[in-house]
């Protein structure tokens, strides 16, 4: 049996050979993973809580900043655009989630938080979410996720490095 066969389901993985870079085969199994992780707690949410991920995502950093982020920093967190970030926090802010504030050293600038109802309900919905990754990973024996956890500490090192040597926006192909 091939290492994808193992897994059911064809992935992004599956569609690798031998003969393909080391690399390129650990960086797809890594995402396989992830996106296997995060497509059925994408699922959960929407079922038991009727929220989606993103939205689940920003009241998180929300949650660790009590006192609020600008809608940049949100932005850089999440990892997505400012128009994106306005529109979550937009039907968040509707629903009495959380809440926007000018930003008194840039009249331009908003500031978000979430209400008390909103961590009350983000409050709920990380105790069950972080019972869900426990089942998920539940089949992992605690020594391998002890080494999976040392060895990505080791590789997220090495990619910050690598980050840090070259200059935003530079060009680190070859050709």
């Amino acid at each position: 049996m091939s290492e994808d066969q193992a897994w059911g389901k064809p992935d992004l993985a599956s569609r690798l050979t031998e003969d393909h870079h080391q690399s390129l085969r650990l960086w797809l199994r890594m995402l396989s993973c992830s996106m296997k992780i995060e497509n059925e707690i994408r699922s959960r949410l929407r079922a038991r809580f009727g929220i989606t991920l993103p939205r689940f995502d920003l009241m998180a950093q929300l949650e660790r900043h009590p006192q609020g982020l600008r809608m940049g920093e949100l932005s850089k967190r999440m990892m997505v655009t400012g128009g994106n970030v306005t529109g979550i926090a937009s039907q968040l802010e509707r629903e009495g989630l959380v809440r926007r504030t000018a930003d008194p050293r840039d009249g331009r600038a908003f500031g978000i938080s979430l209400t008390p109802a909103g961590r009350r309900a983000f409050g709920d919905m990380a105790r069950v979410h972080e019972q869900w990754v426990i089942e998920l990973l539940q089949d992992v024996p605690d020594e391998d996720k002890a080494d999976l956890m040392a060895l990505l500490t080791r590789m997220k090192g090495h990619l910050d490095a690598r980050q840090e040597a070259v200059p935003d926006g530079a060009d680190q192909s070859p050709i």
